[in-house]
């Protein structure tokens, strides 16, 4: 998942960051109203994290704005915890309102509350660091070099990337892609695993897919403090 977090406060969003990213996002970051809302339009995100109060356009004119060509979920942060700012921040088009200061845990819970809601076929992209998935053209990216693959290849990378993060295990694949019951000792999920991931991380240094020994596949960018 990509977010989008405008906030000019370098430590708030620098710890953010740092937090969503060891949480699998993808974190693009905007110092300033006016940045953030050309970033906001001209690129796809699954959420954007907006700050009310910002130099050069506030965050509800951000938000204004943004309403008038695009419907990408917004999750407002405000130190203003009163009810006239949470009003008109939902009646600007906010899909929800965070008053400062927050737990870090509160905002990523919130946060993937928001993605839940969201409809898959209204995900256009799916980000893993530079592993870029066109869902309905059915186009796969990496460090902006196309790669080809099979339409078994797709349907699993697919099902990996979105639910990045959880380690799926082989029942579940096979259940999910082949529909039909194989013996637990097949190998037929490991294959096509191999074979993705020949395409996806042999040529690059960063590796996205993982094995988790004894429970099965996971698809995230791991941070080196993770690993």
């Amino acid at each position: 998942m990509r977010i989008l977090l405008i906030e000019d406060e370098q430590k708030m969003s620098s710890y953010l960051r740092k937090g969503l990213t060891e949480a699998s996002f993808t974190v693009d970051i905007a110092d300033n109203g006016r940045h953030g809302l050309f970033l906001a339009l001209h690129e796809d995100f699954d959420l954007i994290v907006l700050d009310v109060m910002l130099p050069q356009i506030d965050g509800f004119e951000v938000l204004k704005r943004l309403r008038e060509q695009k419907d990408t979920p917004v999750l407002l942060l405000s130190a203003r915890d009163t009810t006239e700012s949470k009003v008109k921040g939902f009646e600007l088009g906010a899909d929800d309102y965070l008053a400062k200061p927050f737990a870090y845990i509160e905002l990523l819970a919130r946060i993937r509350t928001l993605l839940r809601r969201v409809p898959r076929s209204a995900r256009d992209y799916v980000f893993i660091a530079d592993l870029e998935i066109e869902l309905i053209k059915r186009r796969v990216r990496r460090g902006g070099v196309r790669i080809e693959l099979t339409a078994q290849e797709f349907a699993l990378l697919q099902l990996l990337a979105e639910r990045q993060g959880e380690v799926l295990t082989r029942t579940f694949i096979t259940s999910q892609l082949w529909d039909i019951n194989f013996d637990s000792d097949t190998n037929v999920v490991d294959v096509a695993v191999r074979r993705l991931r020949a395409k996806i991380d042999s040529s690059f240094d960063k590796k996205l897919l993982h094995t988790v020994r004894g429970m099965g596949y996971v698809l995230e960018d791991k941070s080196p403090a993770s690993e």
